[in-house]
């Protein structure tokens, strides 16, 4: 596993970086030891990559490839996907069902590679029949799924992920860190060095992607959008946050949402209801007193 993971010095600030849940994973340490340096990465790398095998939908080994093949049983989950599901109920209500960890079943039409492979509406409405949290029969710590309907934490799962790594660093290490797994990032405290984390915001415009940064000290930044993930047909551009009710893309979303918070799972639940609610994405943010950018 180490082989995957490269460490170099940059000024008073050590960055870690490998792979795990499909995405780039930087970790930032503002430490004096080498050996403490790579210990804590070691450390953030074996956490990210077991909630990743703990929670990955592409698994045939783990609680959520349980659940999902169950066909109606009931299934004990153990405390930690507990308290996920936990989360992921409260979304659900609270968002009055446009945050649905059942709605992952889209994927099997919608293919977000940058093509103009639209999904016709026959190919979508069939699937909308296995989704539906209120479906679930969800009593902590046992679940079940009505056959054909699965869930997917890929949600919440990156975000779960670098609070997680983040608390263990911050236990352990005397400097401030700083975990960025995929644009989504937690923050301890400002390094000494410099007073402040520099962080780039990627932003997409007509004219090519752009990149804008601000300043950091403490607390999470998520960002949700279509820079990367997106279908174009036809002039129109398709994000790949769907909504689970109609099992298509909302119209007049932003082309990105990003959110300051506490905390980064709870950041990012903020950032993507924002685009689920399209046009009215500031006016959600503001109605939640978030501190956020909003890109159009």
């Amino acid at each position: 596993m180490n082989d995957s993971l490269r460490i170099e010095q940059r000024g008073a600030i050590w960055l870690g970086e490998f792979r795990a849940m499909a995405s780039p994973c930087e970790v930032h340490l503002e430490l004096r030891s080498k050996q403490l340096a790579r210990q804590l990465m070691v450390l953030a790398q074996k956490e990210a990559l077991r909630i990743e095998r703990l929670f990955s939908r592409y698994r045939d080994d783990n609680v959520i490839h349980r659940i999902n093949t169950a066909n109606g049983k009931t299934i004990t989950v153990d405390e930690e996907t507990a308290r996920m599901l936990d989360f992921a109920d409260s979304c659900f209500h609270a968002s009055d069902g446009l945050f649905d960890v059942t709605s992952g079943v889209l994927r099997e039409v919608w293919k977000f590679d940058g093509s103009d492979n639209v999904p016709a509406a026959a190919q979508v409405e069939p699937l909308l029949e296995r989704i539906g949290w209120q479906r679930v029969t969800w009593e902590n710590p046992h679940v079940s799924l009505p056959a054909g309907m699965q869930i997917d934490l890929g949600g919440i799962g990156k975000e779960y992920a670098v609070d997680r790594v983040l608390a263990l660093l911050r236990d352990r290490s005397p400097g401030a860190c700083l975990v960025n797994f995929g644009g989504d990032l937690h923050a301890s405290a400002a390094p000494e060095a410099t007073g402040a984390w520099t962080v780039g915001i990627e932003s997409r415009r007509v004219d090519g992607a752009t990149a804008s940064s601000l300043q950091l000290q403490r607390g999470a930044l998520t960002t949700s959008g279509d820079a990367r993930r997106y279908l174009l047909k036809e002039g129109v551009r398709y994000s790949h946050v769907l909504n689970p009710q109609t099992g298509w893309p909302v119209a007049d979303a932003p082309a990105a949402v990003t959110v300051a918070g506490n905390t980064c799972i709870e950041a990012g639940i903020m950032s993507t209801l924002a685009l689920l609610h399209g046009a009215d994405a500031e006016a959600f943010l503001d109605s939640h007193e978030a501190h956020y950018w909003v890109q159009r």
